[in-house]
């Protein structure tokens, strides 16, 4: 029973690491008309809570090496907690951009424990389950910023209830703590899977082209969030409505997708939940290319249901790759690399749209999900050679 309870507490966790992704964007034009800031400066406050995320999960694994991940989670979510209590009471734009760093940086560090926790104690369904839940707190963020403006037309209002929320969940874990040692010790993995071996070089064989595909992967699932609305409105003539309703629909899909996957993964391996989740998503982004508007729009779906089991398997892949004693440090340092993929590919893409064209969009989109299967495939190939070599 008490490791129902854990678990519990760990979807909970994911849920409220969700929540404050999506407040900024809901919240932003009516900020900026308090605080008389421009329009593209919600994109500089984004890039600082991500470049401390960034530097946070770069340094996670030498923090998960000193302290428990129980300690760990608790001391960031209050951290987080307080930062977005900072942006209810945030006097000038200077203060969000400060408050924007320590809340970056406490995201990161629990984002990064907690994936490595689940990956190295629990099976695969878990992985995926864990991410639906961040699905579900970013979604529920916007809701939140939405019920609380509409209420009293004031953003921190917004602000002081997902804090609030954090709060609470500080406190949970604080209490939770003589759980945690009551949790699965780390999953052996099976020699027959275990490809990397030998020294700590033999072992990172193949590790870039693994970074290279996080790096596509969250730079593809936010090209689309980011620019799909603004392709239908402008390219296609839809309606801002419409648009931001088939946005939501693509993030309703990776949501509902990672729940669906848990389930696959009871009888697939996660190699072959990521080559099926490609495989998903590039057809999908194939029917961008298409004429019809019914099939174009069907294409989020499948690009959302695609996607969806990507990130989770090759998180939960990261031990048997390369091995248990690396799997603490690279946890992190993948998702850096994640992390910087969503930063920085869709703001390239924009300026790449406005010197040619956001016509451009479904080729990108396209590139991105094939190049994105080709690092993935090329690593499989990596890693199937060294299993060769071991066996011969």
């Amino acid at each position: 029973m008490s490791g129902v309870w854990l678990l519990s507490i760990i979807y909970l966790a994911f849920i409220s690491l969700g929540l404050p992704d999506s407040l900024l964007g809901v919240a932003w034009p009516v900020m900026r008309t308090e605080f008389g800031a421009n329009l593209e400066v919600a994109g500089w406050l984004f890039m600082t809570i991500a470049g401390g995320t960034i530097i946070s999960s770069l340094f996670s694994g030498k923090i998960l090496n000193r302290f428990e991940t129980s300690h760990i989670t608790a001391f960031c979510a209050a951290v987080t907690a307080g930062s977005l209590l900072g942006f209810y009471f945030a006097p000038s734009l200077l203060w969000l951009f400060l408050l924007a760093i320590p809340l970056g940086l406490g995201a990161g560090v629990v984002d990064a424990a907690l994936n490595h926790f689940v990956a190295t104690r629990y099976k695969a369904h878990h992985m995926n389950w864990l991410h639906c839940f961040w699905g579900v707190g970013a979604t529920a963020g916007p809701l939140i910023m939405a019920a609380m403006m509409s209420e009293s037309g004031d953003w921190r209002s917004g602000y002081l209830t997902v804090a609030l929320v954090q709060f609470g969940l500080a406190l949970l874990l604080v209490l939770s703590v003589p759980l945690w040692k009551q949790a699965p010790v780390a999953i052996a993995v099976p020699p027959e899977e275990l490809s990397l071996h030998g020294t700590q070089a033999k072992r990172l064989t193949g590790l870039p082209f693994a970074l290279a595909s996080f790096v596509l992967y969250c730079g593809a699932e936010a090209l689309i969030g980011l620019w799909g609305s603004s392709y239908l409105v402008q390219v296609k003539s839809f309606s801002v409505e419409t648009a931001a309703t088939w946005i939501s629909v693509y993030y309703g899909s990776i949501t509902v997708g990672r729940f669906l996957s848990g389930f696959l993964s009871l009888r697939m391996t996660n190699r072959q939940l990521i080559r099926l989740g490609q495989g998903t998503a590039l057809l999908g982004s194939l029917l961008f290319f298409l004429p019809l508007d019914g099939l174009m729009l069907t294409g989020f779906i499948l690009i959302g249901l695609g996607l969806a089991p990507i990130y989770p398997a090759m998180l939960h892949e990261t031990p048997v790759r390369f091995g248990q004693d690396a799997a603490k440090r690279l946890m992190g340092v993948q998702m850096a690399f994640a992390y910087s993929g969503s930063t920085f590919l869709p703001p390239l893409f924009g300026v790449l749209a406005s010197f040619l064209t956001l016509q451009l969009f479904p080729v990108t989109g396209f590139l991105m999900i094939l190049f994105l299967l080709l690092c993935s495939e090329r690593l499989n190939r990596v890693l199937a050679k060294r299993a060769l070599s071991r066996a011969s």
